[in-house]
């Protein structure tokens, strides 16, 4: 295959330069030192390297780790392989990089990290989409991010073929159980939200005597949480297309495409972004 050069790489709301910055800086300290490399590796030694993946895996990640290379050596010369969003199987190159070896060495475990763990998302987001190709439903990510990440993590589901949910407090509200206590009722909850003027409001039902004061109240969305197939059955049918719903709450590969089944629009999964295990990718230098 071919190389072809890294693509520029943009998202809204997330400073890749910043955060290229920042975490060097997490590594390399007050003194902005990578005491190894310079006690071993000689300042005009160069390094080619080869970034493979030793599972079969969903890419996510890997501009950001190109971003790291540069950020430390601005004429490292990188061929990329695949892009983020393609499927690999195991044992697949994935980026060839030749620099600086110093720059390389202190690179290496930043871009790793941020390809690993993002990669590791995608990878299980598309395990998920796969589970429910052919039922209609679409899968959804939630808010259950590491703080400071959520952008990239965000990405990565959708590199694996997931839609995102809302981005932050900030672009629906979503009115849960502790809301509703404090309002009083899902009615009140809900009126106070369509009252404030707000576009989209999504209500957490976990009982089908919910629905209906829900929806007369002015929900817009219902997130019907923790219901078994049978029952989610019959509040998709209750609902009657009138707002699109979603199953959300304990979803699990086993139990995901009977959820689906019942003709929810979508489904949510905080698992995607909470618990995806790191994916298994390395980088193996050569002296040049």
């Amino acid at each position: 295959m071919n190389g072809f050069p890294p693509d520029a790489f943009s998202l809204d709301g997330f400073d890749l330069d910043a955060f290229v910055a920042a975490t060097l800086a997490e590594d390399l300290g007050p003194d902005g030192r990578d005491v190894t490399s310079e006690a071993v590796i000689p300042a005009d030694a160069m390094f080619e390297g080869v970034m493979d993946s030793r599972d079969a895996v969903t890419l996510a990640g890997l501009p950001i780790a190109v971003a790291f290379f540069r950020a430390l050596d601005p004429e490292v010369e990188i061929e990329m392989l695949h892009r983020d969003g393609d499927q690999v199987a195991a044992g697949t190159d994935l980026m060839r990089i030749r620099g600086k070896a110093r720059a390389m060495l202190t690179a290496e475990r930043s871009a790793l990290n941020s390809v690993q763990h993002l990669t590791g998302i995608a990878t299980m987001t598309r395990a998920y989409v796969d589970a429910i190709l052919g039922t209609g439903a679409t899968l959804l990510d939630t808010r259950k991010t590491i703080p400071g990440l959520r952008v990239l993590e965000k990405y990565a589901t959708r590199m694996g073929g997931a839609t995102n949910h809302r981005m932050g407090l900030w672009d629906a509200a979503m009115i849960k159980d502790n809301h509703v206590a404090v309002a009083g009722t899902v009615e009140e909850a809900v009126r106070r939200a369509v009252d404030a003027g707000v576009a989209r409001i999504i209500v957490e039902v976990d009982r089908v005597d919910q629905i209906e004061p829900a929806l007369s109240a002015g929900a817009t969305h219902l997130l019907l949480d923790n219901m078994a197939a049978p029952v989610l059955r019959g509040a998709v049918t209750l609902v009657g297309g009138r707002v699109p719903t979603e199953a959300s709450g304990g979803v699990t590969l086993e139990t995901i495409r009977a959820k689906a089944e019942t003709g929810v629009t979508y489904i949510s999964v905080g698992r995607l972004t909470q618990s995806a295990p790191a994916a298994d990718i390395g980088l193996d230098f050569a002296y040049a």
